[in-house]
């Protein structure tokens, strides 16, 4: 079995698991397994409380697995503070469902360590689709954060340093919106680990999203 952390489209493949991204707005209740959560690119302010709703209902689903993808982006019109207050409630729900998060976070690393100590978090968060340097991946681990690994991997050799070095209780793979198939990015990751690392993701995803007992 393979595993994909955060895929916006599903394979439909036998052997793969893979969390299907959701949004509360278009939720396609034929995934078998999702995650949903309000991207920091989505976030409706008029709807909020809707969406939010949404997603609380969705969170105490059997195959919802997580919340997500959900987080913080510097690069877009939607001001910090904005963004800051919608992860916050997202978050909330997370902690009260007892669900991991799967986070998008572009530029804002320090931010979202900073609101996971705030809040005092302790459910499982991976920062999905990873691709900066070490010192931002080991600022990561050593709060305690997950991260996850696929179209960078793919694209930017300079990656293959930072994944060598990543533990390999602390990592997931994923595709994302890439064509690119998942056992595609499980062979790059193998050709940089230099040993299988299938089951060591299936170990991962069993510690984290409990998926021993889907």
């Amino acid at each position: 079995m393979f595993y994909n952390l955060h895929t916006h489209k599903a394979s439909g493949a036998a052997n793969i698991l893979e969390i299907v991204n959701q949004y509360p707005n278009e939720f396609d209740a034929t995934a078998q397994y999702f995650s949903i959560g309000i991207h920091p690119w989505h976030i409706h302010l008029e709807r909020l409380d809707q969406d939010l709703a949404v997603i609380a209902e969705k969170l105490q689903w059997d195959n919802c697995l997580a919340l997500g993808e959900c987080g913080l982006d510097k690069r877009i019109e939607t001001d910090l503070k904005t963004q800051i207050a919608v992860f916050e409630k997202q978050l909330e729900l997370a902690r009260h469902f007892q669900k991991p998060v799967i986070l998008h976070c572009v530029a804002a690393y320090q931010e979202v360590i900073a609101i996971k100590k705030r809040m005092q978090l302790t459910v499982p968060m991976v920062i999905h689709g990873f691709s900066k340097n070490y010192q931002v991946a080991k600022s990561l681990l050593d709060n305690g954060f997950y991260l996850s690994f696929g179209k960078y991997l793919l694209r930017n050799p300079e990656l293959a340093a930072v994944f060598k070095q990543i533990p390999d209780d602390r990592f997931f793979m994923e595709t994302d919106m890439v064509e690119e198939t998942i056992f595609e990015v499980y062979q790059k990751a193998e050709e940089i680990k230099q040993y299988a690392v299938a089951e060591i993701v299936a170990r991962n995803f069993e510690n984290v999203f409990n998926s021993n007992n889907k």
